[in-house]
């Protein structure tokens, strides 16, 4: 079992839509019995799959012992896919978990899903606290939507240090180029700066994602857009093989 999580500091990068869509492709495209875990309290990845709690106020509690993981989990459309979902009582999890002071709480909930799960993605909220913190120590790749811009840079070098902050063995992280328009001269600036980084171009089937609440592979697959995720999966089921 392999946990991703998808984060920045700054909002507005396209965070929930990476998470939706490559949980997808790990589900759909690799197979592999996935969770998508949605640490944000806005719900976002819930309603981008068509999927509302059925128990509202509970997602806080898996954290206390209150009430096992599996309880809160949902299925959804897709085969091999599941979703832990959020909802307001995330809010609490930051002031939670210090009040706990068990630092590795996150990790070692992960751990116990392990026997039910191949990839469990994280979809994280933008924030640098204990929440942040506590997904580092569990995940094994980070992956970070970097839009192309002069505060992008800064994002990146904000991440990294809160990833190299979280312990000895951090886990490694994969930058990725996103809403990439290459008419565009900044844009082939970014790009050509950073020749290795993965790209998800600017496309409008991503943005369809929110009207038809859906990942962009199940209604147009033959997209760039799916195109793109799609390879961004290979190249992330690349790196975990690797190390």
């Amino acid at each position: 079992m392999a946990a991703i999580a998808i984060y920045s500091v700054k909002g507005g990068v396209g965070k929930t839509t990476f998470a939706v869509n490559l949980a997808w492709c790990a589900a759909t495209i690799s197979r592999r019995k996935t969770l998508l875990w949605d640490l944000d309290a806005t719900n976002g990845a819930g309603f981008l799959l068509g999927v509302d709690p059925k128990k509202k106020r509970q997602a806080l509690s898996v954290f206390s012992g209150d009430r096992s993981v599996s309880k809160l989990v949902q299925a959804t459309d897709y085969d091999n896919l599941s979703l832990l979902p959020a909802d307001e009582s995330i809010r609490a999890l930051d002031r939670q978990l210090d009040r706990l002071g068990k630092k590795k709480r996150l990790a070692k909930l992960t751990a116990s899903l392990s026997k039910d799960y191949d990839r469990i993605i994280f979809d994280c909220p933008p924030v640098l606290n204990e929440i942040s913190t506590q997904v580092m120590r569990a995940a094994d790749l980070v992956i970070v939507p970097l839009p192309p811009s002069p505060l992008s840079t800064r994002v990146f070098d904000t991440v990294v240090a809160e990833v190299r902050g979280s312990g000895k063995k951090h886990p490694p992280i994969l930058p990725v180029l996103s809403m990439i328009d290459m008419r565009r001269s900044l844009h082939r600036e970014a790009r050509e700066a950073n020749p290795t980084w993965p790209v998800i171009p600017a496309a409008s089937a991503i943005e369809r994602c929110a009207v038809e609440r859906k990942p962009v592979g199940a209604f147009d697959p033959g997209s760039v857009a799916a195109r793109g995720f799609a390879q961004l999966w290979t190249a992330i089921e690349r790196k975990l093989a690797n190390g």
